[in-house]
């Protein structure tokens, strides 16, 4: 896998053992470019898998990066690809290693841009979104007032226009993958 965009454009990282499905590279090109400048922005990547969407936030500028992955098969992989934001960017990315749906309990964190990337068979897009609502419910909340999530979803999925405190306000089709984005509106 390689990075789209931004100063690490075009270097590649490695895809870690176990199930995984890589966010393509057309798709990422696609909502990193409808999400704009990321410069000074705190990104957090859920489902993290390889680190790539991070490493694409990293590499276009975002600021404060957090990312989450339970999947013990992938962290040294995973932190190794990070290694890479480090050394060449200076730039630090937070790795937590826990089920998503905990850390979103447990966070105590704002966040500009949320992006969840959930394994296809899961089978609580709809929960996950309601949880991070929830948690963005405050000013100072999960996702900040005018912050974007981001799910990435397969197209048998249905998602609600509106959940909470967020209301969605695109969706886009890449072949069997939907991306939905979620804006919080205050």
């Amino acid at each position: 896998m390689r990075i789209t965009g931004g100063q690490l454009k075009g270097r590649m990282i490695k895809c870690p053992d176990g199930i995984i499905r890589p966010a393509m590279d057309k798709m990422r090109e696609s909502f990193f470019a409808i999400l704009g400048e990321l410069g000074g922005k705190a990104f957090l990547d859920l489902f993290s898998g390889s680190g790539i969407i991070a490493l694409e936030a990293s590499s276009r500028g975002a600021e404060r990066i957090v990312l989450c992955e339970k999947d013990k098969i992938k962290i040294d992989t995973l932190l190794k690809n990070v290694s890479l934001s480090e050394k060449e960017l200076k730039k630090k990315i937070e790795c937590r290693f826990m089920p998503v749906e905990l850390f979103i309990k447990r966070s105590k964190d704002s966040f500009d841009i949320i992006f969840c990337d959930p394994p296809f068979p899961y089978k609580f897009h709809v929960q996950l979104i309601q949880s991070i609502a929830d948690k963005s419910a405050t000013n100072d909340g999960l996702l900040k007032d005018g912050g974007t999530v981001l799910i990435h979803r397969p197209a048998e999925v249905d998602m609600p226009d509106t959940v909470g405190c967020l209301t969605k306000t695109d969706k886009r089709v890449y072949g069997r993958s939907i991306i939905d984005f979620y804006k919080k509106m205050f």
